[in-house]
């Protein structure tokens, strides 16, 4: 054989080679994959209402967040009376005098030791009184969907943005997670959604409003009976301060208080009126945020935070179920369970 022909057969031969390996690296799961476009086209959304921004929660309180370690005097170029030590901080505004700021009664700081806080405007969704036809959860992360189960976004498709709701019409597994279609050739892996999973009524929940919270999905779910109502995205308890697991009731209720942890500790907090607090296991509660837009991600100090839309909407629903004039009453029944293993 020709040196020539060895050449031009060892050529053919890699041309091969890389055609198979681009061959396999085009392959998906499926082909087709999913729901077909008339089958979408019949529940394009998620059939839903959406819960409007309460306008005056947000905004009948300025929040500030304190910078640094501040002085607190008794009246502008007054006499100290107390210190806020540095750490993640938190005051309401009551008025505002020539460079000097109200956070309490009696109580004001130089204003330039305040940066303005805008709440979140994210808000959860009221669920109709029959089952959906799909499951349904929201975007995490402003994400440009897949054509096809784990490919790569095509240059020039449309994102979807974050905190929109989806049907979740089909799933795929795809080297250990779920792809999900949510529309026509649209895929986005599910570390990218929230999941909402309504889940059936455990026997030993002996109230008729209970509420579960999905620690993986970071989803809460209100229940009326066998019932799902209401769902949004929160966000629990960090690795070192976890939310815990079972079965809880609400024990004490306060539409504001304040919370304050970690004192002389490098995550020191102090959190003025916190809005619509739900309190079910020990200092672990259901509460409305204002310093922070991270739904859908573990975030705090093992409280489940939710927007403040969702928790006074939650905080209202959950009334009827506790008497507090009554010793012992208990409230609503508070279900925290994961449904995956977060990683």
């Amino acid at each position: 054989m020709s040196v020539w022909r060895l050449t031009v057969l060892t050529v053919i031969a890699l041309s091969l080679s890389v055609a198979v390996r681009a061959s396999k690296a085009n392959e998906h799961p499926c082909d087709p994959c999913g729901l077909s476009t008339e089958a979408i086209s019949a529940y394009p959304n998620p059939q839903v209402e959406q819960l409007a921004a309460n306008e005056f929660l947000l905004y009948d309180r300025r929040y500030e967040r304190v910078v640094e370690s501040v002085v607190v005097y008794d009246a502008p170029n007054g006499t100290a009376v107390n210190t806020i030590d540095i750490g993640f901080n938190f005051v309401t505004a009551l008025d505002s005098q020539a460079g000097w700021t109200q956070i309490n009664v009696g109580q004001w700081v130089l204003s330039n030791y305040l940066r303005d806080t805008q709440p979140s405007r994210f808000a959860g969704i009221l669920l109709p009184d029959t089952p959906l036809p799909y499951a349904l959860g929201w975007i995490l992360v402003n994400t440009v969907p897949s054509r096809t189960p784990g490919a790569e976004p095509v240059e020039g498709d449309l994102a979807l943005l974050r905190y929109t709701v989806v049907n979740l019409y089909a799933t795929v597994a795809v080297d250990g997670w779920n792809w999900y279609q949510v529309g026509d050739a649209q895929w986005i892996e599910q570390r990218l959604i929230a999941r909402a999973l309504p889940i059936e009524r455990a026997p030993e929940i002996d109230t008729h409003k209970w509420v579960s919270v999905d620690l993986y999905e970071q989803v809460v779910i209100a229940y009326e009976g066998d019932r799902a109502v209401f769902a949004t995205l929160v966000s629990s308890g960090l690795t070192d301060w976890p939310t815990n697991e079972g079965l809880f009731h609400i024990y004490v209720r306060y539409p504001r208080t304040v919370m304050s942890g970690a004192h002389g500790q490098p995550d020191f907090y102090y959190l003025e009126e916190v809005p619509w607090t739900m309190y079910f296991d020990g200092d672990i509660g259901l509460h409305g945020t204002y310093w922070h837009d991270g739904f859908g991600y573990r975030h705090s100090h093992g409280c489940v935070n939710l927007s403040i839309t969702d928790s006074a909407w939650l905080y209202q629903w959950a009334d009827s179920e506790i008497d507090l004039t009554v010793p012992g009453d208990i409230g609503a029944a508070v279900y925290v369970f994961s449904s995956g293993q977060y990683q």
